[in-house]
C-alpha cells in the first residue's frame, strides 16, 4: 500500500482499516494484539517518512509490526497470520523484502540498528539510507539494550530510534512545561539552534561552553530524556504516539539531524478496542475471541502443565519460606502471577532480564535460599552464561522451570521450546529431569524442593498428553520407571510429555512393547538401562526435544560407554532444523511425528 502522497486525513483512515483488519483476523487466529494496535499510528508515520524498501525497518520482537505488515503488500495474506504456512506473527525475511531481520525475542533491535548504520556508513550511504528502530519500554529493562546505545553515543551513526512507550514513562514529565518544551525540542527551530550553539562555542573560550553546558543541563533535568542525552544521543519526546501529524514532522524532523536519535512517542496498549485499552497483560497475546464481549473462543477441560506448576509451587512455598522464585516479566504465561501477589518479598517478576534473573537467583541460593527461576525454554538461551558462570560453577541450587519446552505452535521458529536439553545437558552439576502427567509433575517438584544442587525440569504448553499407565511413584535421583514390560523386541523410551507421545504410539501397534518413563536424562538410570538391553534390542526414544544432543544422544553415549553394541536406537526428537508456526497438529504432522505416523516408523 503506498502512501507516500496521503493527507493526514486519508491516513487517519488508513490507521481505522488497519486496526479493523488487525482485530478481524486476531480475534479469529490469535496472536498479538494490544501492543500492535496501539503501534498503529507509529508505523504508519514510519511508512510515510521513510522506506522499508532501502531503510532498514527493525522491530523490537516484532509482535507489535502487524500494521507494517499490511502495508507492504500483505493485505490479503495476513488472513493466514500464524497458520501453518501463512504469514508469520514476528517479521521474517524470507517472507517479505520489506522484513529486514527475524525477531521474536526481546531487546535486539538496537544492536542490530547500530550493526545496519555500521554497513550503510562503510558501504557510503548514509545521504539515502538510515537505520529505523521500533523498541517498546518493556524491551528497554534488558543490558544488551544498554550495550548498544554504549557504542551508538559513542560513534554518532545516524539512525532513528522510536521508543513505544505503552506502558509506564522512562520518567514522567512534569506537567505543561514539559510538554511544551519536548514540542519545541521537536521543532526544526530548536535542533538548528543547537547545532548553531554547539559550533558557536567551539570558538568561544571555556566561559561560553561553561554557560552553555550549565544552560543545557538544566533543560534536560525537566525533560525525560536526560539519561539518553548524557550518554550522547539526541532525545525528543515525549509524543503523542497517536497524532500522525505530529509524528510525521518530528520524524522528518529526526532523519534531516544526521545523528542518532530517541523519539520518546507515548502510546496507549489496544488503542481502538475499547475491551483491550490499557495495560491488562492479558490482551498482549490472545487466543481466537469473540470481538463482541471480548470471550475467548476456546474452551479446554484439560489442567494445562503450567497451571500443574502453580498449584505445586504455591503448596511448597507455603510449606518452606525459603522457597523464592522470579520470572523475566512472564508472570501470566509462566503461571507466576499467583505467587507474586500472594508472596510479593519471594516472588519478583525482574522484567525482560533473564541473565540478571538467573545471577540474582544464584546469590539467593547462596544465601541459604531455595530459587525457581520459571522460564521459557527459549528464553532461557538468553541466560545460558549465567547457568553456566553463577549457578553450576557455584553448584548453587537454583531450579530451573522451563515452561514450553517442545512446540509451542503458532508463535513459531523463535519460540519453539526445543534446545534446553542439548545446551544444559553439557554443564557439570547441572541435573535434568521432566514429570509426565499431573501427579508426578507434584513429585518431580517434590524432588526439586529437597535437591541441593543446580537441576532443571521442563513442561509443556498446555496440556500433558494423556498417558494411563500405572501411577507415577515419587521421584529419586537418576531413577526411571517402568510403566509397561513384555516379552517383545521393542522398547519405548519416553522423556517427559514424550512418554505420552510414546504411550499413544504404542496403541496404533498390534505387538505389545514395553515403555520406561526414563524421567532423568541426566544422569540416567544406567542400571536399568543394562537390564532392559538384555531384553529389547530395538529402542524408540520419545522426547519433545532436539535430537543434536538430546535424549537419544545421552542414551548412545551410554551404550557407547558400555560397549553394548547389539542395541538398534532410533529417536524420534526433532531433527536438525527450525521449526515453522502454525496449529501444533499440523506442524507435528509436516515433522512425521503423529502417533499413527511414528507407529508406521515402528513397523519399517
Amino acid at each position: 500500500m503506498n502512501i507516500k502522497n496521503k493527507s493526514i486525513k486519508e491516513l487517519e483512515v488508513v490507521c481505522q482499516d488497519i486496526r479493523d483488519r488487525i482485530l478481524e483476523v486476531v480475534s479469529k487466529n490469535g496472536g498479538h494484539l494490544s501492543s500492535t494496535l496501539g503501534a498503529t499510528e507509529l508505523i504508519v508515520a514510519m511508512h510515510k517518512v521513510f522506506d522499508s524498501k532501502k531503510d532498514p525497518f527493525i522491530f523490537d520482537v516484532s509482535h507489535q509490526s502487524y500494521a507494517h505488515k499490511l502495508l507492504t503488500e500483505r493485505w490479503d495474506a495476513f488472513e493466514t497470520l500464524r497458520q501453518f504456512d501463512g504469514l508469520c506473527g514476528y517479521t521474517k525475511p524470507s517472507e517479505s523484502d520489506d522484513d529486514y531481520f527475524v525477531a521474536g525475542h526481546s531487546s535486539t533491535s538496537i544492536s542490530l540498528g547500530v550493526g545496519a548504520a555500521k554497513a550503510i556508513a562503510i558501504k557510503g550511504e548514509q545521504e539515502s539510507r538510515i537505520p529505523v528502530v521500533m523498541i517498546g519500554d518493556g524491551s528497554m529493562t534488558a543490558g544488551m539494550v544498554y550495550e548498544a546505545l554504549n557504542e551508538l553515543g559513542d560513534r554518532k551513526y545516524p539512525m532513528i530510534i522510536i521508543l513505544n512507550d505503552n506502558e509506564m514513562s522512562i520518567a514522567k514529565p512534569i506537567g505543561a512545561l514539559s510538554r511544551m518544551l519536548s514540542s519545541a525540542m521537536a521543532s526544526p527551530f530548536y535542533q538548528r539552534f543547537k547545532k548553531t550553539t554547539e559550533s558557536f562555542v567551539d570558538n568561544f573560550g571555556e566561559g561560553a561552553h561553561y554557560i552553555a553546558k550549565r544552560m543545557e543541563e538544566g533543560l534536560k533535568l525537566i525533560t525525560p530524556g536526560i539519561m539518553f542525552e548524557e550518554m550522547g544521543i539526541n532525545y525528543i519526546g515525549p509524543v503523542d504516539g497517536h497524532n500522525l501529524e505530529q509524528l510525521i514532522d518530528i520524524f522528518e524532523t529526526a532523519r534531516k539531524l544526521n545523528r542518532p536519535v530517541i523519539i520518546h512517542a507515548q502510546t496507549l496498549k489496544g488503542k481502538g478496542y475499547d475491551i483491550a485499552e490499557g495495560k491488562e497483560e492479558k490482551w498482549h497475546g490472545v487466543g481466537p475471541f469473540d470481538l463482541e464481549d471480548g470471550k475467548s473462543s476456546k474452551k479446554s477441560s484439560a489442567k494445562s502443565a503450567t497451571q500443574i506448576y502453580t498449584d505445586a509451587l504455591l503448596h511448597l512455598a507455603k510449606e518452606n519460606e525459603k522457597i523464592v522464585g522470579a520470572t523475566a516479566a512472564m508472570p501470566s504465561g509462566t503461571g507466576m502471577s499467583d505467587l507474586l501477589e500472594l508472596y510479593p518479598d519471594r516472588f519478583w517478576d525482574v522484567a525482560i532480564a533473564e541473565q540478571h534473573a538467573v545471577t540474582s537467583m544464584s546469590a539467593l541460593a547462596k544465601e541459604g535460599f531455595k530459587p525457581f527461576c520459571t522460564i521459557y525454554s527459549t528464553f532461557l538461551q538468553r541466560g545460558y552464561d549465567q547457568v553456566i558462570h553463577d549457578t553450576c560453577l557455584m553448584d548453587l541450587p537454583v531450579v530451573f522451570a522451563l515452561d514450553r519446552a517442545g512446540i509451542v505452535g503458532e508463535d513459531g521458529e523463535t519460540h519453539q521450546g526445543v534446545f534446553d536439553i542439548s545446551f544444559l545437558r553439557a554443564i557439570p552439576n547441572m541435573t535434568l529431569f521432566a514429570p509426565r502427567d499431573e501427579k508426578s509433575f507434584h513429585q518431580a517438584m517434590a524432588f526439586a524442593a529437597a535437591y541441593e544442587h543446580p537441576c532443571s525440569l521442563r513442561y509443556p504448553r498446555g496440556a500433558f498428553k494423556e498417558t494411563s499407565l500405572i501411577e507415577s511413584t515419587p521421584f529419586e535421583l537418576g531413577k526411571s520407571q517402568l510403566l509397561e514390560s513384555h516379552e517383545s523386541d521393542t522398547l519405548f523410551i519416553g522423556y517427559g510429555n514424550g512418554v505420552g507421545r510414546a504411550y499413544e504410539t504404542s496403541l496404533h501397534l498390534e505387538e505389545k512393547v514395553s515403555i520406561l518413563d526414563l524421567r532423568f536424562v541426566k544422569p540416567l538410570d544406567e542400571e536399568i538401562l543394562r537390564e532392559l538391553s538384555k531384553r529389547h534390542k530395538r529402542w524408540f526414544v520419545f522426547s519433545d526435544s532436539s535430537k543434536m544432543g538430546g535424549v537419544g544422544s545421552a542414551i548412545l553415549e551410554f551404550l557407547a560407554q558400555e560397549k553394548i553394541i547389539d542395541i538398534e536406537v532410533t529417536s524420534f526428537e526433532y531433527e536438525d532444523s527450525f521449526i515453522t508456526h502454525g496449529n501444533t497438529l499440523l506442524v507435528e504432522e509436516s515433522l512425521n511425528i503423529l502417533p499413527k505416523q511414528l507407529a508406521e516408523r515402528v513397523n519399517i
